[in-house]
């Protein structure tokens, strides 16, 4: 059972710094996520910590995103000469809660209004299959990331047993990129994974970003180590994967069946494009 609360929010857009240093803001329309991923570094920050729940039990809804959205751009708007958003750094903007909630799908509405000049959008879930027609609306300005960690589904299951499918979210990478709409796959973290990946990956989308425990979690792998990730592995007899050159073996394989252009590792992966 979720606990589902909602709440209005005064401040939507919210400045950003880091590891998306890149944007000018990040847009989380729901606080807490369902999905309750083994590896998710959101577990050891301040808005599970503090919280008397564990995490992936808890979903608070921003009732009044659409609302306070358009407040905030007319704001950056008038400070900033470009807006590019992030969406989402610590939930999934398509979990099942948004089914019903619709607070990513209002959210796109006015967006397809008053649009930030770049969108990314960062998700597991099929559901955003949904949206296709708000998103293509968006044209050049938006870039869906569908995280596909593996292509094991039992490998899946150890790790986020309530996240989607993978052959789902596939389906999905390969429907967007069809209809034009800008599109990669976030192998982040990477999991393990067969022979087979990197040419399944190539033949889907033309855009592939790969990243792990030690470089994407925003404390060099410290927050990972902390959840106790590493037993995992073990206990499924998968210790080889868990180490800060595992990635290098996909970027490898991908490299056989993909320009080196299209493969990104990291942070770069999920910056905004570059204007030329």
């Amino acid at each position: 059972m979720i606990n589902i609360t909602e709440k209005m929010t005064k401040q939507l857009l919210t400045p950003a710094s880091g590891f998306l240093e890149g944007y000018t803001f990040s847009l989380n329309p729901y606080i807490g996520c369902s999905f309750g991923c083994s590896y998710c570094y959101v577990r050891k920050m301040p808005v599970n910590l503090f919280r008397k729940e564990d995490w992936g039990t808890w979903v608070d809804i921003k009732k009044n995103a659409k609302e306070q959205y358009i407040r905030d751009m007319k704001k950056a708007r008038k400070k900033y000469e470009s807006v590019s958003i992030f969406m989402s750094s610590s939930t999934d903007p398509y979990q099942p809660t948004e089914s019903d909630a619709e607070i990513t799908r209002s959210l796109l509405e006015a967006m397809n209004e008053e649009p930030p000049d770049f969108l990314f959008v960062q998700t597991r879930s099929p559901l955003v299959k949904r949206d296709l027609g708000l998103l293509k609306g968006l044209g050049e300005r938006v870039l869906l990331s569908m995280t596909v960690e593996t292509d094991l589904d039992e490998v899946r299951r150890i790790f986020s047993p309530t996240a989607p499918p993978i052959a789902a979210r596939m389906s999905v990478l390969k429907k967007f990129a069809s209809e034009g709409i800008p599109t990669q796959a976030a192998v982040a973290p990477l999991l393990p994974f067969s022979d087979n990946f990197a040419s399944t990956l190539a033949s889907t989308v033309n855009r592939v970003t790969i990243d792990d425990y030690f470089m994407g979690d925003g404390s060099k792998g410290k927050r990972t180590t902390s959840l106790g990730i590493e037993k995992l592995y073990k206990e499924h007899k998968l210790e080889e994967w868990y180490h800060p050159e595992a990635y290098k073996k996909l970027v490898e394989e991908l490299t056989r069946y993909m320009p080196k252009e299209q493969i990104f590792v990291s942070q770069d992966g999920f910056l905004p494009p570059v204007k030329k």
